[in-house]
């Protein structure tokens, strides 16, 4: 008997309702997917195709229009301690420490435990991501924005939740920190097993952390197109899968969909009539083996050093 997936999301679509009383604004609809426990899923798309949304929804903190969002068999209404948020802007509480704000979220989940627990617990977590020797003392008005995205990751993964949100949560950070926080946040989450759904712009970053990366066509009518899997094996290090044969196929794809094929894949699933359907599974990075190299044939053109791709500054490829 096949294994039912942690959280299935059922045919899920948002509207809003028109302000001069006209045709409501379909943000996104008929949002179909799966998320298996313990996988890592990033989902990318243009800025107005509802990934936000989509995140608030199974978060509990915003409710659908229509479908449904089934965790552990259970269909999600509000927030619980079983979905762990990080956001963009860090959401910790400026009176408190770092190490306050990650035992507050600790007391919350494990109200039966007993203070030393909580404090070693939460010592861990902050371990984990690289705070210590004194760091975890400072409340976030002393802290770099990666330090207080990093005491955001160990309160989250501190709470251990079932499933872990990440909206953008390198967003707003420098390049150089942001390859440092990626690089803690797959050693966490490859210790403990936990199941992420994250919300990116940055194509290269989710190829990085994700199993797969599910991709949205533009809104409004936005739909979740395809679900693309990463055939690159773990553990993974930036300056190694650069250089996998799967890297390029996987990221050249992931860009013609996003510079091209976004604006028109809702409008060929219109047509076909296929609305309420899971997004097609593709796996670019499988390369048959019979399939000409670089070196057999020196004049075929490979794509090689192509610059950062993100839809936050839209660099061209």
């Amino acid at each position: 008997m096949n294994k039912k997936p942690l959280l299935s999301i059922q045919n899920l679509t948002t509207r809003y309702p028109s302000p001069d009383g006209g045709e409501p604004l379909t943000v996104f609809e008929n949002a179909n997917f799966d998320i298996e426990e313990g996988e890592f899923v990033c989902i990318i798309g243009h800025s107005g195709c509802g990934k936000s949304t989509i995140m608030n929804v199974l978060a509990g903190l915003a409710t659908a229009t229509s479908g449904a969002v089934i965790m552990d068999e259970k269909e999600v209404r509000g927030p619980s301690l079983d979905r762990g948020v990080v956001f963009q802007n860090y959401s910790l509480l400026p009176w408190m420490s770092a190490l306050s704000n990650v035992i507050f979220g600790v007391r919350a989940r494990f109200p039966k435990w007993n203070r030393k627990r909580i404090r070693d617990h939460a010592y861990k977590h902050l371990d984990m991501v690289g705070l210590g020797k004194g760091t975890e003392k400072r409340k976030p008005s002393q802290l770099s924005g990666g330090m207080r995205q990093r005491v955001s990751i160990a309160r989250a993964f501190a709470i251990q939740p079932k499933l872990l949100l990440l909206d953008e949560p390198f967003g707003a950070l420098d390049a150089l920190t942001r390859g440092t926080i990626q690089d803690e946040l797959i050693r966490v989450w490859s210790k403990t097993g936990q199941t992420v759904f994250m919300i990116t712009h940055d194509v290269d970053e989710a190829i990085l952390l994700a199993d797969r990366i599910l991709l949205m066509s533009n809104g409004p009518y936005a739909t979740i197109a395809e679900s693309v899997v990463i055939d690159i094996p773990r553990p993974r290090k930036r300056a190694d899968i650069i250089h996998h044969e799967a890297y390029y196929p996987i990221r050249n794809h992931l860009v013609e969909f996003l510079t091209t094929r976004s604006e028109t894949v809702a409008a060929e699933d219109k047509r076909s009539g296929e609305l309420n359907r899971h997004p097609k599974t593709v796996r670019p990075g499988i390369i048959p083996k019979q399939a000409v190299t670089e070196q057999d044939n020196p004049t075929l053109q490979f794509t090689r050093d192509i610059p950062t791709y993100s839809l936050d500054n839209g660099a061209p490829i």
